[in-house]
């Protein structure tokens, strides 16, 4: 049995992923999708929520005895990069849905485009705390903690490590704020690069195409639990 622990992206929620998760575990595999810091229902707001928080939260999800794969959306690419970093040794594969990909030192502000760094601030001008979902996001949305975007990630290069490496690259209809990881990724020949005629939002028309990426990986079809 593999682990799955699905990392959403800015403003999302652990729910961006449940019908995933539901399908996974039909298919004889532990999910754990995620709501992240700051990002609850009712979040806290006398605390700071930095990435490095966000980073600390996911690594703690990774179990020690099992094959996990991260799978991380938007914003959540520096998540997981940050906690494969951290333990290569128990990270079966990297997924990226059209996400972040950073190096050492970078931000989520420094890899984006000047349009999302107006959403950043802009969007946190109401609270000074979060930024603040954008009107077409889904209802549960909730603000993200803007020092997530901010903080830069360092990290020593031993995530480069794990075995199986890949990332989704969707359609923007213009410039997208993942150019930058994009490129990265298509440079990287560990790196299997996907190209995904969906929105950003990879999810909106259902689990289908992420489950059929994440059934093809290594060691999954073996796994799959009889109908």
């Amino acid at each position: 049995m593999s682990t799955f622990v699905l990392v959403p992206g800015a403003c999302h929620g652990g729910w961006w992923y449940e019908p995933l998760a539901q399908l996974l575990e039909q298919d004889g595999h532990a999910a754990i999708p995620l709501t992240l810091a700051g990002l609850e229902h009712e979040p806290r707001l006398d605390r700071l929520i930095t990435l490095a928080t966000h980073v600390d939260q996911v690594a703690a999800s990774v179990p020690e005895d099992a094959d996990t794969v991260l799978v991380g959306h938007s914003y959540a690419g520096s998540v997981i990069t940050g906690v494969a970093d951290r333990f290569p040794g128990r990270i079966a594969a990297l997924v990226y849905l059209d996400a972040f990909l950073p190096e050492t030192g970078d931000s989520c502000w420094s890899l984006t485009n000047d349009d999302q760094r107006a959403w950043y601030v802009a969007g946190c001008a109401r609270t000074g705390y979060g930024v603040d979902p954008l009107p077409f996001f889904d209802r549960r949305a909730r603000p993200q903690p803007v020092a997530t975007l901010l903080q830069a990630l360092e990290l020593t290069g031993a995530w480069r490590d794990v075995p199986t490496k890949h990332y989704v690259a969707a359609s923007w209809p213009g410039e997208s704020p993942m150019t930058l990881s994009t490129r990265r990724a298509e440079a990287d020949p560990t790196m299997a690069v996907h190209y995904w005629n969906t929105r950003h939002n990879v999810m909106a028309e259902g689990p289908d195409l992420v489950l059929q990426l994440l059934r093809a990986l290594p060691g999954y079809a073996a796994e799959r639990a009889e109908p």
